[in-house]
């Protein structure tokens, strides 16, 4: 008997320790998902509070009529059974009944149709914008570029951090964050109380833009523009992510949009322009291979890794880049030009959008990375040759 009660104590505490730990690494993540969530996400726009209104209006009114409708029947069918001695009503067609149950449906749509109409036409009223961006759509990753407004000309790459997913590699998330799957390099910035314009297109597949807490989700689809709005009233971090199945990649497509004030706005676009001023290279430069093989690794590591793996090994149906031949080969065009237009109908995406200096870095890394220590330098010069190839 003892031996019974020092076996339950043990299993309760072990039960205990992992309700604790699992308590622990489960946590709301402000401006993104919350623990047992079972409603919208908390608004910061005008709009989604009205997504808000009408989802509750539409499910009490539902909820009613439901409740109305089984009601009168279950009251009908018990009220009126055989056993009771019932009997069945010999009657023609009632023009006033009629009259009722057609009229009554058609108030109760025309009084939820006006409401939503308002809404989704204000959804899609996108003129007057203070600020509009354009966001691309990659696998796996969002490029975000400042069209007009403040910022204008302002153009980066935003993706997965990369302790997140060597976290979801190695499958030991005992410790992950609250923002886990969701943290990245470079969010979106806008200012508070400002209408910002978010026109969506997609480099290879279908995305699509999702913040809950804006109430936004417009698809990004190649060859196409599509936008949609918001004007966030509240400073603070707020997530979303891709929506639409893209890939293999797809849950490791988070979005990060990063609401400041106007004041802190300023000084966010001034400090990125001196760092992207900085960043403009002079192609014609001529670079040591030890100055650029770090920056490649940099390069390599945010935007290839998640494909091609940080050991060049590749996955699947990705090719490996370590022992390439055509990494290997001293042919540099037909590497560069893989790099610069993609391959395989998209499935390794284009990456034009990256400057001379960081492709021809990335080429170097992967030329002289892991087993293929080539010796083999690329300039960013051989870059501007093959852009117009």
């Amino acid at each position: 008997m003892k031996s019974i009660s020092n076996k339950l104590a043990s299993s309760l505490l072990v039960v205990g320790a992992w309700l604790g730990s699992a308590a622990h690494a489960v946590q709301d993540l402000p401006g993104g998902p919350a623990v047992n969530q079972l409603n919208l996400h908390p608004p910061v726009t005008k709009i989604a509070e009205e997504q808000h209104f009408l989802h509750w209006m539409m499910l009490v009114i539902c909820t009613v009529i439901f409740i109305g409708v089984f009601a009168v029947m279950f009251y009908s069918i018990w009220k009126h059974r055989k056993s009771r001695g019932a009997q069945a009503a010999n009657f023609h067609e009632s023009v006033t009944v009629e009259v009722v149950w057609t009229i009554v449906p058609f108030i109760i749509v025309i009084l939820m149709a006006l409401p939503a109409t308002k809404v989704l036409v204000a959804q899609k009223d996108t003129t007057n914008a203070d600020l509009t961006v354009k966001v691309t759509g990659y696998q796996w990753k969002w490029g975000y570029d400042y069209i007009s407004g403040e910022g204008e000309g302002l153009a980066y790459i935003s993706t997965l951090d990369s302790s997140h997913r060597q976290m979801s590699d190695s499958g030991n998330v005992s410790q992950a964050p609250a923002d886990y799957l969701l943290k990245v390099d470079n969010p979106l910035v806008v200012p508070v109380g400002k209408k910002v314009r978010v026109i969506t297109t997609a480099n290879d597949v279908i995305h699509a833009f999702m913040v809950p807490a804006f109430g936004i989700k417009q698809d990004a689809i190649p060859g196409f523009v599509r936008d949609t709005w918001f004007r966030a009233e509240k400073v603070g971090d707020y997530y979303g992510q891709c929506a639409e199945l893209c890939g293999k990649e797809h849950a490791y497509m988070p979005i990060h949009v990063k609401v400041v004030s106007a004041q802190d706005y300023t000084q966010w676009v001034d400090a990125e322009k001196k760092k992207a001023a900085a960043k403009q290279d002079d192609p014609n430069k001529v670079w040591t291979l030890e100055a650029l093989l770090p920056r490649g690794e940099k390069v390599y590591a945010a935007n290839c890794a998640a494909c091609h793996q940080a050991n060049g090994k590749g996955a699947g149906p990705i090719k490996p880049l370590d022992g390439s031949a055509l990494v290997k080969d001293e042919d540099h065009a037909k590497q560069i030009q893989i790099v610069l237009k993609g391959a395989a109908n998209g499935a390794m995406p284009a990456w034009a959008q990256l400057s001379d200096t960081d492709l021809a870095a990335v080429v170097t890394y992967t030329k002289n990375a892991w087993s293929n220590k080539t010796g083999q330098l690329v300039q960013p010069a051989e870059i501007v040759a093959q852009r117009g190839k």
